[in-house]
């Protein structure tokens, strides 16, 4: 019996699969029985996994600022593994510090990584599995990396806060554009993880007093994400579209 979450006889690419998350989320889909084509600038961090995970990754270099590469990175991904009908748009980045500090250039890095990266990911996605046949299948699935400072305020990084609350009206938008061509558009906006992008700021002074003001008083672990990821990538989320989910442990509330 095949298990509801079970990932076999499909193939996902994920961006910013260098580290963080996106490592994750590949090693995840990986074990549940996916092909998994790693995307990101970093080569030789995904040759690294790809290595690692063995002959079900593929790593390809992808800058998701540019549409070009993206493209490219989508044809070499499916030359080597076939057609993708899984896209994982988690790369990101952040240029944290008060409005009034934060570079012109640190800006446009933030908005371009975050907000355009997103939408030309799932657009080249969306066209991929629609010259696929995904209409008939119903199979598509493209998931949105989004973040609970989507909904948060004062949280010293406006730049990245306002692009993830963009990604999830994105979200919500190529959700019902593509409604009816059988690709369904899901969003999970994690809470505060201890990734690379955070950098050391929470072995500061700060960033302790930070988790303890969280009501569960820990950092939320990177594995938190796992059933839902697999959920939204799966045949069981068939009825599913269109979906913003917090997923932060309680940080929030």
């Amino acid at each position: 019996m095949t298990l509801p979450f079970s990932l076999t006889g499909r193939t996902a690419l994920i961006t910013g699969a260098s580290s963080g998350l996106g490592a994750h989320f590949a090693k995840l889909y990986a074990a549940a029985g996916a092909q998994v084509v790693l995307a990101a600038r970093r080569t030789d961090r995904i040759a690294a996994l790809s290595a690692e995970i063995g002959p079900a990754a593929y790593a390809v270099e992808m800058d998701v600022t540019s549409e070009a590469s993206i493209a490219a990175a989508f044809a070499a991904g499916e030359a080597a593994l076939g057609p993708i009908d899984i896209v994982v748009a988690n790369a990101g980045t952040s240029s944290p510090g008060r409005a009034t500090d934060v570079s012109e250039a640190g800006l446009r890095m933030v908005t371009d990584t975050n907000f355009t990266g997103a939408y030309l990911t799932a657009r080249e996605g969306a066209r991929r599995m629609l010259a696929a046949g995904v209409k008939d299948t119903g199979r598509g699935r493209i998931i949105l990396i989004g973040s609970i400072t989507a909904h948060l305020t004062g949280e010293g990084d406006s730049a990245y806060a306002a692009t993830k609350a963009a990604v999830a009206h994105l979200g919500r938008n190529l959700a019902r554009e593509w409604v009816r061509q059988g690709i369904n558009v899901n969003t999970i906006q994690p809470g505060y993880i201890q990734t690379e992008i955070a950098g050391d700021f929470f072995q500061t002074d700060y960033g302790k007093a930070k988790i303890a003001a969280f009501h569960r008083r820990r950092m939320q672990p990177i594995d938190s994400l796992d059933a839902m990821m697999l959920y939204f990538a799966s045949d069981a989320s068939a009825c599913v579209t269109g979906a913003v989910i917090d997923i932060d442990d309680g940080q929030s509330l």
